[in-house]
Order: structure tokens, then sequence, then C-alpha cells
């Protein structure tokens, strides 16, 4: 196993000033949770929520695992995330830096959101919408997507995001799961310099039929692009939002109202609409943000992911205007107009606190040692006193180029593992407080009670691979399957793990440290010859091949020997190879591989691409890259991919 040695303690500045400061200061807040966890949130709900009603009783037990939390209480997330902060004089600070693809660039205050809000949840109203109603947002990365959200939070509509980049497929089986009565979107999105269409994709979408329900689409101009327009089923958004009220009373609801509906990708079959509370959900996401941060008064905040993710949900919409706090909406891609366009704005806004993934950070690397232009150090990041990693497991590697490139060795990286069902963080680094080691997530968020089973719920030994599940309750935990609490119960509370929630993802913890790792989803471990290993270990060790490799992603294939075969789809930072050329690659990372792990993690099969296949929102698709190294064909939705001709590529054996 590759063990990352170097460990990075908190830089005694920030540690001193940090909301979290040291480790004791950790330690007693995971004391206090463990002791009382019921005294510990409630606490915490009382400090970050402004409730209309307060509650009186923090968890209800009794329908687990349908758990309740602050049942009797009532608050509005919009008024919790806007009002509360004009109220308290902020209503000039700025909310959003909107920076559109061609680099425009539009700061709204939160008085200016607060009214947009306002506005568009009228106009919703004016449509008939009313409390527990559901509204589609199918937009690209705007001011009016965080608006548009706002608003259906400030009625008590639930909201279900879906990804600008999903096919018309994918969007009609979500309408249609949800019965949306409201559709809002916009004529075009721009990303890359390109002009995608939206309008028209929900057009489509709507005519395969099942979505009945739809009684409106709400179109936002974004290029005056012609787009098919029906009326009186569409609307254009300005006009109708135009004439309505700059005032809109919040709807009132109850902690365990839905929110939002977000449904989990690259699954197959019928989607799963994942359903969060607001006040349980709230409080996750607005102390996660704070904490795992340290997220000053001060400070420029830029998460890139997209609103139609999880994490454009607790960490653009709702955690950081929760605090108040400023930070960066952007619309492009962080290729265009050139690989350094994310050390472009971090110097342009003096963003200091960065979270982004490691699937961009691995091709931002390639794209820096290609081009000298656009490395990191041509730019001044001197604002940067934080990084985050989110999304999949980040390697050694990429966290080590990371921290020295862009963070300038001074910046604490928060690897935060979590999921679209948790909410919030779950296990992660505190920057004040954590001591890192590249690789891992290190520890449980304080409340989070994560342990590594066996297939029976019994503990598994310090040091040794298990299955990672959370042992108690939690605040933003998913409360259901929206309309189907049975696969709810089936996915992820199995009877065999004694009512512990299954996260899906194998871990292991440092004999030392007690430091988490994730090693793959539990069906990405692999089984070879009775040797359990998960493919995010075998990952790590060829992208460790600095010199070489730029990307990896393993999967297994059944073999008639072993059982499962060891198969790895790399990218070099080197042309791909042809011939003898490839076949001396391949035995040259096979040789590494066996070097770092061990020959049992030999790849039997290597195959080369000039990249990987990846959705618009950049995560590999490894349940393809399955299907190819088992040699069978295609046949899932391939229209969420940024690039779907990789995939013949791929299929080609060296």
């Amino acid at each position: 196993m590759t063990e990352a040695t170097a460990q990075y303690a908190p830089p005694p500045e920030l540690a001193r000033n940090a909301h979290v400061s040291g480790r004791a200061a950790y330690d007693k807040l995971v004391a206090q949770a463990e002791t009382d966890p019921e005294g510990y949130w409630g606490g915490l709900a009382r400090e970050f929520i402004s409730w209309q009603t307060p509650f009186t009783q923090v968890l209800d037990r009794s329908q687990a695992p349908f758990f309740k939390w602050f049942a009797d209480g009532r608050l509005n997330v919009s008024y919790n995330c806007l009002d509360r902060n004009v109220e308290r004089g902020l209503g000039e600070k700025t909310a959003l830096i909107f920076e559109a693809d061609d680099g425009q660039v539009t700061r709204v205050s939160y008085s200016e959101l607060l009214e947009r809000t306002c506005r568009i949840a009228n106009a919703l109203r004016s449509l008939g919408v009313k409390k527990g109603d559901r509204v589609v947002i199918y937009i690209s990365m705007s001011v009016d997507g965080v608006a548009a959200m706002q608003a259906c939070a400030r009625i008590g509509a639930i909201h279900s995001v879906v990804f600008g980049g999903f096919s018309a497929q994918a969007l009609r089986d979500r309408i249609a799961d949800t019965g949306a009565s409201i559709v809002i979107t916009a004529d075009q999105q721009v990303r890359g310099g390109k002009q995608l269409p939206l309008k028209a994709i929900v057009d489509e979408a709507i005519g395969l039929g099942g979505c009945e329900s739809v009684r409106n689409v709400l179109v936002a101009r974004r290029t005056g692009g012609a787009v098919p327009f029906q009326a009186p089923r569409d609307l254009w958004l300005a006009e109708l939002t135009e004439g309505q009220p700059s005032k809109c009373e919040p709807e009132w609801v109850e902690a365990e109202h839905p929110l939002f509906l977000l449904y989990t990708s690259g699954s197959t079959g019928k989607p799963k609409g994942v359903q969060h509370s607001t006040g349980g959900y709230l409080l996750q996401a607005a102390v996660t943000t704070k904490w795992t941060f340290d997220l000053k008064d001060d400070d420029v905040f830029w998460c890139t992911a997209d609103i139609g993710w999880v994490t454009g949900h607790s960490y653009i919409a709702y955690g950081p205007l929760a605090l108040g706090a400023t930070e960066i909406v952007f619309e492009g891609v962080p290729t265009y107009p050139d690989a350094g366009r994310f050390w472009k704005m971090i110097q342009d806004h003096k963003v200091t606190v960065f979270y982004t993934a490691p699937t961009a950070i691995r091709s931002l690397i390639k794209a820096a040692e290609a081009t000298e232009a656009v490395h990191p150090k041509q730019y001044d990041l001197s604002s940067l006193r934080i990084l985050g990693s989110v999304g999949e497991p980040i390697n050694p590697a990429a966290w080590e180029w990371y921290h020295r490139h862009v963070g300038g060795g001074r910046c604490p990286i928060v690897d935060t593992f979590w999921q679209t069902e948790t909410g919030g963080h779950m296990i992660t680094p505190l920057p004040g407080a954590t001591t890192l080691v590249p690789g891992s997530c290190t520890l449980p968020f304080p409340g989070i009670a994560a342990a590594i089973v066996d297939e029976t719920g019994n503990d598994v030994p310090h040091g040794h691979g298990g299955i990672l599940v959370v042992k108690q309750p939690w605040p933003g935990m998913i409360r259901t399957i929206w309309g189907d609490a049975e696969r709810f119960v089936k996915s992820y509370y199995p009877p065999e793990l004694k009512g512990y929630y299954l996260a899906g993802d194998g871990a292991i913890r440092d004999a030392q440290t007690g430091y988490f790792t994730i090693t793959g989803r539990i069906d990405d471990v692999l089984n070879v010859s009775g040797h359990r290993m998960g493919t995010m270990e075998i990952e790590s060790a060829l992208v460790a091949k600095t010199d070489l490799v730029a990307e990896a992603a393993v999967v297994g294939r059944p073999d008639d020997t072993t059982g499962e075969a060891i198969c790895a789809f790399v990218v070099l930072k080197r042309p791909r190879p042809h011939g003898e050329e490839a076949k001396q690659i391949a035995k040259e990372l096979r040789d590494w591989v066996a070097k770092e792990i061990g020959p049992i993690a030999k790849p039997k099969d290597i195959r080369f691409g000039d990249n990987l296949p990846k959705t618009r929102s950049g995560k590999i698709m490894r349940r393809l890259l399955r299907s190819i190294a088992r040699g069978e064909a295609i046949t899932q939705d391939t229209s969420t991919l940024e690039n779907p001709a990789i995939l013949e590529q791929l299929a080609q054996a060296n």
C-alpha cells in the first residue's frame, strides 16, 4: 500500500485565529457531540439558524431510519440566507461576484439578491405555485440560477436542479419523477466560448412524454439567441418578474418540509431522487461552511462546482449565503480561454478560499506542465489562505502539486469526503486544528459518528479496510428517496449493518493516527486472487509516476484465473503511444505499480487515451470503463459525456 509520509501541521497564525483553533478544540467538540448529541446539535441549530417557531425536540428517532430533526420548529431558508443578512446591516455587502464565460463581471449585493429572489418568488406564486409543489431548474451557472433556488425556498416549493449538461432523456426522467409543475431554464448556456441549447432540450424532454404535470416553462434570456417558444406555456422570466413586487413574505415551513430533491448521477435504471429537509440541511450546510473553510466575514469564497450538483447547493446556494459571505459564481470552464482561467480569477477577485475537484486539478497540472504560460506561478495567488478538494479522493501527487504550486506551500488543503445523501461534509480536516496527510480526508467532522465495519456491521481494527458507515443520525442526512421509501431503506440501511447508514464506500483508518482514507466505492473494491484492493489505491500509484502519468482510472473485469483482473486506463504526459512503444510503457507502469503496492496489484490490461470519459462536471464515468474493459457494447446513455469520442479510442487494446 502506498503511504504518504509527509505531514503538514496547521500554520500557526491561521490556527490561532481559526473558528476551531487547535486539536484540543476539535477533540472538545467531538466529546460534546458524543456525550450529548442532541444538546450539541440543538445548540448549533439555535446559534446558526433564525427560527420563526423555536423547536422543542432536537431528534425524533421513533420511526428510524426516517429520522426527524427539529420537527416542531418553523423557519424559512431564504429568510435565513437573505433577509437576515440585510437586517443585520449587510444589505450593501457583495453576495455574489458573477463572472461570465467571456470574463464580464457582475456584482450582486445582498439587497439586490433579496429583491431578485422576491420577484421570482412572486412570479411563481402568480402562476399558482404553492408550498410543496415541485419546480425543476435546468439552467447554467448564473445569478438567476441561485435566485431561482432561493425563490423556491422562499415560498415552500421544492426545487430540483438538473445539471445543464444532462440530456433531454435525463431531464425528462427527472421532470416525470418529481411531477414538476414549472420548469425554469434559459434560452442557451455559454461554456468555453460555445453556445449550447437549454430551452430546446427542455422542449425535447417534454416531448418525450410523461411530463404532463408541467404547466409553464420560464425562460431566462442569456444569449438572446432564437429559441422555439410555445405560448401560453412558455414565458420570458424577465417579463414575468418585471411587474412583480420587490418584497415577498416568506412561507414559514416546518423543519422537516422538503427543501429540494437532487437526483444522483451515473446510476442505471430509474433516477434516484435524494430528498433533503429544510432545517437539518441548512444547519449542516452552514456549520460545515464555517468550520471546514474557517470562513470569515472578509473572505472571498469560490466553490467551482455547478449548482446542478449537491456541492453547488451546499457550498454556493445555501451555506455561504447563510453566513453572509461573499462568493464567486462562475459560468465557464477552467480551460477557456486557456488553462490559466482559475488562477487569473483568483488573482483578479483576490479569492481567499478556493474549493475545486481533483479532476480539475489533475487536468490543470497536465496543462501547466505542457505550457509555462498557464502555470500557477505566473499569477499572483497570494490572497489564498485555504484550499479545498471535493468529489473524489485526491491522490497524494496531485495534493502535493496543489499545495505547492497553488497554495504556495502555506495554505491548508481541506480534502472533504461527503455525498449527495449527506448534505454536507462528513470526514474532513479543519484547517486550524488538523495535521494534514496528503491523500487522507483525515477525521470526521465533529458530530459525525463515522466508522469502518465488516459485512456484518462489526468494527474492524485500524489498518484494516472495510465498509464506511455512519453510526448515528446527523441533521443534513437524506430523509428518503422521493416516492420510494422502500428503496431508501434497502439502499442506505441494510439490516445486516445494525441500523448504520451505509455510505457505499470502502475505507481504511491509519493504525497510528486514526485518519480515514477512502479506497473507492464498495463495488470498486477488486478481489484479485483473494486479495481485496481499492481501485483508488492503484490509481494513486499510477499517478505517482509523475514523470509519465497525468491521469488514471482503474476498474475490474472478470478473469478465469484470478477471479478479477485489473484494467487501467491511462492518460500520459506525452502523446498517446502505439505499438511497441505502448507495450514498453505499459510494462514500465506495471513494474512501477508492483514496486509501489506489490506484484498482486499489477494491471493485467493498460490502455492509453488522450483523456478519460468524463461528464461535463468533470466526473470520470467508470461504469463505461467497466463495459470497455469487459469488451461489452456500451448501451448506457452517453449524452452527458463531455467527450463521447474517447470511448472508441479506449476500446482499442494496445
